[in-house]
């Protein structure tokens, strides 16, 4: 897929993965919009890239995500790109005390309830666009979870399995693409409490491999060492998934 002079909205763009992301896609001519709840984080991070503009939105409130969409549709109706890359983890192991229940719920809110939500409200507006993309940013712990971070991992297995449903409909009548990236530790904020800053995979190199990936049409995303683990663990997954959906 051609993704130059393009409208991108990059989701948990101040930083991270969705930063070094924004930085790359401004630089080929597209028109980034990043989103994020932190709004001075946010515009001194889009002030410092070009092309790109900040809109301060907590995905996970219904309100400002309305908000969000009705912008959008008003003042960016040739959007054709949603990279949605925001996320929650809480690092503990499961225990009588460890509180799963009320760190799950925040966890699947940002990570898949808000990101379901916003893909839908966005999908009119990238079905008029004669050729248009989804990205959804997941992680080698969708495939098989880290302990350590035990419910970030199943919001990340349903995220994942929503972009298999999803590429799958889409498909069928229109012209959106769907991919999947699955990157390894990555060394950003996010991921210090779990060794990212030693073992990490650097973030502008996870970016990078997003877009040769969709560039490329490769639905399913893997850089670092997820690509070895899908090749010796998940070789068959895509037929596995046609088998059951082939009606």
């Amino acid at each position: 897929m051609n993704i130059n002079n393009k409208t991108v909205l990059i989701t948990g763009g101040g930083s991270g993965i969705g930063y070094e992301t924004a930085k790359l896609l401004s630089q080929k001519g597209n028109k980034i919009i990043i989103i994020g709840r932190t709004a001075d984080k946010l515009h001194q991070a889009a002030a410092s890239l070009t092309n790109t503009i900040a809109i301060p939105c907590d995905i996970t409130n219904e309100v400002d995500v309305d908000k969000l969409v009705a912008e959008i549709n008003t003042n960016h109706p040739e959007l054709s790109v949603l990279i949605n890359n925001a996320g929650k983890a809480f690092v503990y192991t499961h225990a009588e005390t460890a509180d799963a229940v009320s760190k799950a719920r925040q966890e699947m809110e940002t990570n898949y309830f808000s990101l379901v939500s916003l893909t839908e409200k966005l999908l009119p507006l990238l079905k008029k666009q004669p050729e248009a993309a989804i990205a959804n940013v997941t992680s080698i712990v969708a495939l098989s979870p880290a302990a350590v971070i035990p419910t970030y991992s199943d919001s990340k297995a349903a995220v994942h399995s929503y972009t298999l449903s999803l590429r799958h409909a889409l498909a069928q009548d229109t012209n959106i693409k769907v991919f999947e990236l699955m990157p390894p530790t990555v060394n950003t904020e996010f991921s210090k409490e779990i060794g990212g800053e030693e073992h990490g995979m650097p973030a502008s190199e996870v970016a990078e491999g997003l877009i040769q990936g969709i560039e490329n049409d490769q639905y399913q995303i893997g850089v670092g060492i997820t690509v070895g683990f899908l090749n010796n663990f998940f070789p068959t997954e895509e037929q596995a998934f046609q088998a059951i959906n082939q009606r």
